[in-house]
């Protein structure tokens, strides 16, 4: 088997590189003739690699990178007046030779590190990046929905150009740095995505000659193809602090998704039968872009900032004249966006149209992700919620929402189970959750003329067959409106009328073959509860009473939910719950004038919290909040109360040495170090200590010292009132050992706070107690 010898591309260089001079001494057709035919000769001879001859990295140290930039500047500038718009677009006449400077520049890069420095050397990547640029600065403002028209020998120009940076940036950083700072992927998806937008082919079939639509779409569909690749190219850099897309790309990438809404091409198409291979090419390219554009939507919209800012701001044009906020053809597409009719042509295997298919929901999947980002975003939120809208209180966004959310429930209510779409209602609740972020919020969409209360409580969306993802949303929304209880009667009363605790508590979303899959969702149940029992007597009621005789009541669930949890949250938030409660039936003996009703319901309550598990569950919360002085206070001020209870004095004082696992009780007899005040049964790796129960934890935020936070002065004062009023009903033979851990503590803080005018406060709560709590003496038996 014959081969043939390599090429000398040497001559070829040269001949390059005296054309430069010569066109510079006397500009005229026949020396770029030349320039075009030894160009096309040298590019089609450096299109693979010799086994024998590098050629490659023999050109690369010639002068050739500096000859390629000389001959696009004067193909270019030269042929054109300063005053002539589109200054590094190529005149008709000199696309050819363009062309093959641009090919050979391409060529010279491929997988070639050293000559992609020295074509950055000598700024030929910069130069190829102004004709894009160029090209793209012709683009019509607005811009048109038609695709920008071009003839052939343009398009062969602008797809080698994005070539040439393709090659020039693969894998090589210092080329993608200085793309990125000229923000060169903006240009190329804003040019590549009005070469090609997507299914826009589809109008051309019968307007175009068979051959020519081949060709122009060939190269049409090459221009977006390689247009994602460099853009994949240019985010794929080590430096992670530049950032290769800019939130301007957003236009570009959010319009073209309505074309994948009704109306769509037809199944048949006549491309079948001129070229099927065609028409498979362009169905893919035009699923690439949708598959790139949302990818980038929304990983963008997770990382960055800006972007989530920008989305909720800009805006578009679906249509020639009339532009959109690109958030809402967003929305549009997750609504209407339907697979093509074209994926189902005879041509395409059903398992490759199912490919697509399960790829299509991904993208809209991935949509879903952006908006909730958008929406969570905090400083959207003046964007995001139009308060000047009376008809439609947040704006159409808003309202949208609102209708996807009761259109599910009342699609299923008449048995339209097949155009249910839970991904919808999944994205408005989430969405409209993050929004809630003020009273007003909460109210409005609580309020007509939205009244979402009812939507909410549907058993569709909180039952045991509810699937978890739709949950999630419901209740994560339930549980941000539940959050202002107290600044509006709007809230707890709407919720008191749809039972809206009865139905969580019924919904299965505490039981424990829940727990696997839904530690989020458990959260938010209980976020209700706990926002619900907080602000109203009555939800304080449905949690604590049972009112299913098949099944315990909330607080029940919620209580053996915390004992089996491993999760710090659940555990945490569990207890609040109960706090809640007890504070809410505690300070409901003040209400002046309450019914026989609320009397006997408030003493049911009072009955089921006065138990061992309760006590326990309260000192736990106490003993591992170590890190946070809100949930200690908030454990201190519920024992306390619970305290004040003839019945409940003994229960709080045996809680108090009961470790948060719930193990035995204890022994006081070796627990505390009195020399030094400061209980130290372990430590971190800090050295800081670890309390072991509540007692321990008590002892802590009265000394203050050596903890992981300051306690501020109210919770120590909250802590010296505890111990004041514990003697009440507690046993003395608990109290003398409590009394030995506690009060050589309090002298210690009397003596290092006295004088100090910001503890002032504490100094007088410490020294009620040292007068009024005596050392109970204990008689043996």
């Amino acid at each position: 088997m014959s081969s043939f010898p390599p090429i000398d591309l040497i001559p070829l260089e040269r001949r390059l590189h005296e054309l430069v001079s010569s066109i510079r001494e006397t500009d005229n057709d026949e020396s770029w003739d030349s320039v075009e035919k030894t160009a096309k000769e040298l590019a089609n001879n450096l299109r693979v690699r010799n086994a024998t001859v590098d050629s490659h990295t023999i050109l690369g140290k010639t002068e050739l990178p500096q000859t390629l930039t000389s001959l696009l500047s004067l193909a270019l500038n030269g042929s054109l007046s300063v005053e002539e718009s589109g200054a590094h677009i190529p005149k008709d006449n000199r696309t050819g030779p363009v062309l093959e400077v641009l090919r050979v520049g391409a060529n010279i890069c491929m997988d070639h590190n050293e000559n992609r420095s020295a074509v950055l050397e000598v700024a030929f990547p910069q130069s190829v990046f102004a004709i894009l640029e160029a090209y793209a600065e012709t683009i019509p403002s607005p811009p048109s929905a038609k695709p920008l028209p071009l003839s052939t020998s343009h398009l062969k120009v602008v797809r080698t150009a994005i070539g040439v940076l393709l090659n020039a940036s693969i894998g090589f950083d210092p080329v993608k740095a200085r793309l990125t700072s000229l923000e060169a992927a903006r240009t190329i998806i804003k040019l590549s995505s009005t070469i090609y937008p997507p299914t826009s082919w589809t109008s051309y079939l019968h307007s175009s000659a068979k051959d020519a639509f081949i060709e122009e779409w060939d190269l049409r569909s090459g221009i977006s193809n390689w247009a994602w690749r460099t853009v994949s190219a240019l985010r794929d850099g080590q430096d992670e602090t530049l950032q290769a897309i800019n939130p301007d790309v957003l236009p570009w990438i959010s319009a073209p998704l309505l074309r994948f809404c009704p109306p769509q091409a037809e199944e048949n198409s006549p491309l079948a039968d001129w070229d099927a291979n065609m028409l498979d090419k362009l169905v893919q390219t035009d699923f690439d872009f949708l598959e790139e554009s949302c990818t980038l939507i929304e990983s963008l919209s997770l990382d960055v900032e800006d972007f989530r800012l920008e989305l909720a701001r800009a805006s578009c044009y679906p249509e020639d004249t009339n532009s959109e906020l690109c958030l809402n053809t967003i929305l549009n597409f997750i609504e209407h966006g339907a697979y093509p009719p074209l994926w189902s042509n005879p041509i395409f295997a059903d398992t490759e149209r199912k490919n697509k298919e399960k790829a299509f929901d991904i993208c809209k999947a991935a949509l879903i992700k952006a908006v909730v980002e958008v929406f969570g975003e905090e400083k959207n939120e003046d964007a995001l919620w139009i308060s000047s809208d009376s008809k439609q209180p947040g704006g159409p966004i808003v309202a949208k929402f609102v209708q996807w959310i009761k259109r599910f429930v009342e699609q299923v209510g008449v048995g339209a189970i097949g155009s249910t779409r839970d991904d919808m209602t999944i994205c408005a609740s989430l969405s409209l959750g993050n929004l809630v972020r003020k009273v007003n919020v909460a109210v409005s969409l609580l309020s007509p003329p939205y009244s979402l209360a009812p939507i909410l409580a549907s058993p569709r969306f909180i039952s045991p067959s509810t699937d978890i993802k739709l949950k999630h949303g419901i209740l994560g929304l339930l549980k941000h409106l539940a959050q202002f209880s107290k600044l509006s009667a709007v809230i707890p009363t709407s919720l008191a009328d749809v039972g809206i605790i009865e139905r969580i508590s019924t919904s299965g979303i505490w039981d424990e073959k829940s727990d696997a899959m839904a530690d989020v969702i458990q959260l938010s149940a209980i976020g209700v509860a706990k926002h619900m029992c907080h602000a109203s007597l009555d939800h304080t009621f449905a949690l604590v009473l049972p009112n299913d005789k098949d099944r315990p009541a909330g607080l029940s669930q919620i209580l053996a939910l915390i004992k089996r949890s491993d999760s710090v949250s659940i555990k945490s938030e569990g207890s609040r719950v109960l706090v809640n409660v007890v504070k809410t039936i505690w300070f409901s003996e003040r209400v002046p004038d309450a019914s026989e009703e609320k009397k006997r319901k408030r003493e049911q309550c009072i009955s089921i919290l006065l138990t061992e598990e309760c006590a326990t569950i309260l000192t736990g919360l106490i003993s591992r909040s170590n890190k946070y002085p809100i949930l200690v206070n908030e454990g201190i001020v519920a024992i306390s109360l619970l305290a004040t209870h003839k019945l409940g004095g003994s229960l709080v004082t045996n809680a108090l040495t009961v470790p948060p696992n719930g193990d035995a009780p204890l022994s006081l007899s070796t627990s505390i170090d009195v020399a030094s005040s400061l209980p130290t049964p372990s430590s971190r790796n800090d050295g800081l200590p670890i309390p072991r129960h509540a007692l321990d934890m008590l002892v802590f935020v009265l000394r203050n010292v050596d903890n992981p936070v300051n306690f501020p002065i109210e919770v120590r004062i909250n802590t010296c009132t505890f111990f004041l009023q514990l003697p009440r009903f507690a046993p003395a033979a608990s109290l003398a050992k409590i009394w030995d851990a506690v009060i050589p503590v309090v002298q210690q803080v009397v003596e290092d706070s006295e004088g100090i005018k910001e503890e002032e406060k504490l100094v007088k709560a410490a020294n009620v107690l040292l007068d009024n709590w005596k050392r109970p003496q204990v008689t043996s038996a």
